[in-house]
């Protein structure tokens, strides 16, 4: 390829600076993301829409290329020399090709390493139930499902089976086998492959995510049925990600949902990604243990309440998010301006810190 050697540097600059993300854009220069900001890589010339459309089309087989070309668009991963892993959206804009590369690295970190609440690691001893993780895009839902994945790999002997678009974290076979499967290329669909899942004798399920109310069902029916189930969504919090997946159905099914997700979930952790004053990011993380009282206001529509349940229930383990950014504030990891940008309630978050 023409532009091979400039697509190999600037991957190679990608991993060297720590950056979660590359652009390619025709008009502009290569661009990197680091610690949530855009770094525009100035020794760079700006990208023609020829350099673009080469650049992006390399990182392509021929069939890939060809679904690209039909479809507009197209997500897929890429192994780099062994180095680390990208998740690639491939895109048109103003008739110009452009790709957005998420940098994978090629370790899987602890929930210790990535200063993750410890009580999440419970939801790795359970041999049933529904977890899920949700928060807006490109605050580390993906890297935290990994991780929990990862710790019941080294620590059971279970069938895994992750249902990914695309797969982005390599599990290398520990204690578990591993089976991952990736939309277009293994499976057509999240549905199709969730499906098969009850044919191949899993004990857990990772579904990279939730996109329809066919994938949502069938993934609650999956942890009735005694398999444990992880699966991503993008919400803002715990009572958000319920209203989400019962909005998903016609209203007629809904109590029926309510009450299939009040018997199965085992908790939700809706995280985000928070500039550190000392630069880098940290997790502030909202965290839901499916106790009594949660399994009575999911089955009773009172989810509302949810909120104060989080909030009185410090000693089961619970996190409101407001809670975890405060305490960040206080160890000086953050500042209260951040805090204060990523609450819903900020005034709350005012209070909690006086």
């Amino acid at each position: 390829m023409k532009y091979i050697d400039q697509f190999y540097g600037l991957l190679d600059l990608t991993i060297k600076s720590q950056a979660s993300d590359l652009h390619l854009s025709a008009g502009h220069p290569p661009t990197i993301r680091i610690d949530g900001s855009l770094v525009p890589i100035i020794k760079e010339k700006i990208l023609t829409p020829e350099v673009s459309k080469e650049l992006a089309f390399s990182l392509m087989s021929q069939k890939q290329q060809e679904r690209f070309l039909e479809k507009k668009e197209l997500d897929f991963s890429y192994n780099f020399q062994d180095k680390a892993r990208f998740r690639i959206n491939v895109f048109l804009q103003s008739n110009s090709v452009s790709c957005a590369l998420r940098l994978v690295p090629n370790k899987i970190r602890t929930i210790k390493e990535l200063n993750l609440p410890s009580i999440i690691r419970s939801f790795t001893k359970v041999k049933q139930g529904f977890v899920l993780l949700c928060g807006p895009s490109s605050q580390g839902k993906s890297t935290t499902l990994a991780s929990l994945i990862d710790e019941i790999n080294h620590s059971r002997t279970d069938h895994i089976v992750t249902i990914e678009d695309p797969i982005e974290y390599v599990f290398q076979d520990d204690q578990s086998i591993v089976d991952q499967r990736e939309i277009g290329e293994d499976t057509l669909s999240f549905a199709n492959a969730l499906r098969s899942t009850f044919r191949q004798d899993p004990d857990v399920i990772m579904v990279g995510e939730m996109r329809d109310a066919e994938t949502i069902a069938t993934a609650i029916t999956a942890a009735e049925t005694g398999h444990l189930v992880f699966a991503t969504l993008h919400t803002n919090s715990a009572p958000q990600t319920i209203h989400r997946i019962v909005d998903s159905f016609d209203p007629k099914e809904q109590s029926q949902i309510r009450s299939q997700l009040s018997s199965s979930l085992l908790g939700i952790v809706s995280q985000r990604l928070v500039p550190r004053i000392k630069g880098g990011l940290v997790p502030a993380c909202e965290v839901l243990i499916a106790n009594h009282a949660v399994s009575n206001l999911i089955r009773e529509n009172k989810i509302h309440e949810i909120p104060s349940v989080i909030e009185t229930s410090l000693e089961q383990g619970m996190i409101s998010l407001n809670r975890s950014l405060s305490d960040l504030v206080r160890r000086r990891e953050i500042s209260l301006e951040n805090a204060l940008s990523y609450s819903s309630r900020p005034n709350e978050l005012k209070s909690m810190i006086r």
